[in-house]
């Protein structure tokens, strides 16, 4: 294992000039998939919606659900060829997919959007709030109202806007995922906000858990640790950008394609029997919680 404080370069140094970011613009792409993953049908006949499902991690785990079977709803602001890359990639699996373009931090598109999976797919099983904003700033006074509402918006009303929505239609076996991060459980001192919003959605995903255990709806989350996604070249200055992820035990980032799976376990009967749990997927870190 590397030393957890050495940092090299990883990628070439690079930076785009707003959020989320572009994948097609990324040097090297991420790796959203690979022969290795073996699908076994999963998910047939479900019906998934995935905000930040365009590029990312949200791309892995939609096309890893279409893979096994599922239809599905993205969810994305305004990155339209990384979005209908996507949707052409799934549908080569068989499935179905709803793109649905908007500002996820607005109540109206929460409703919109399971509206639209309603419509599409005429139910709705499973529900991945991956969408995220964050924003680099090196001290606390740096952060600005504008910037902090927008990271909660984003972050954590988006979250409830649309799960308040998904709640008539998610019946017992439904499933609801959640991405948190590394930053909830360790912190991150350039990224005090979303750092916050990160621990909110941990919070979320216990409490909802305890509540909905009772119909039989199951809530569980990821925290990834520092994944190849557009955005990082998006959030850091280029040389942070070109050094990203090598400080972890592991010695380099996470590929979007290594979280995958984990979401496709937490979306089907193999999980059965967890709920309001994290499951950690970060290099090697080493987190209580």
């Amino acid at each position: 294992m590397a030393n957890s404080n050495e940092k090299k370069q990883v990628f070439p140094p690079q930076n785009q000039e707003r959020q989320p970011g572009i994948e097609a613009d990324m040097s090297p792409q991420p790796i959203f998939e690979t022969n290795q993953y073996k699908a076994a049908g999963k998910l047939e006949g479900k019906v998934a919606v995935i905000t930040g499902g365009d590029s990312g991690i949200g791309r892995a785990v939609a096309v890893a659900y279409a893979k096994e079977g599922a239809s599905l709803v993205i969810a994305y602001k305004d990155e339209h060829d990384d979005a209908n890359r996507t949707k052409e990639i799934v549908e080569q699996h068989g499935v179905k997919c709803k793109l649905v373009a908007g500002d996820i931090g607005s109540e109206t598109f929460g409703q919109g959007l399971i509206r639209a999976a309603i419509e599409a797919h005429g139910k709705l099983d499973i529900l991945v709030n991956n969408a995220a904003e964050q924003h680099v700033r090196q001290k606390l006074e740096d952060i600005t109202p504008r910037q902090l509402e927008a990271t909660f918006r984003t972050n954590v009303f988006g979250m409830f806007h649309v799960t308040i929505a998904a709640m008539p239609h998610l019946k017992q076996g439904g499933t609801i995922i959640n991405t948190a991060s590394i930053t909830a459980y360790k912190g991150n001192p350039t990224l005090i906000d979303y750092s916050s919003t990160k621990g909110a959605v941990v919070s979320f995903t216990r409490a909802l858990a305890a509540n909905l255990a009772g119909q039989g709806i199951r809530v569980n989350g990821v925290a990834p640790g520092p994944i190849w996604t557009p955005l990082i070249p998006a959030s850091f200055d280029q040389q942070a950008v070109s050094t990203f992820g090598s400080d972890t035990p592991m010695g380099r980032p996470g590929q979007p394609h290594e979280l995958a799976a984990a979401y496709v376990y937490l979306a089907c009967e193999d999980s059965s029997y967890m709920t309001g749990q994290i499951l950690h997927i970060n290099g090697g870190e080493i987190v209580n919680g």
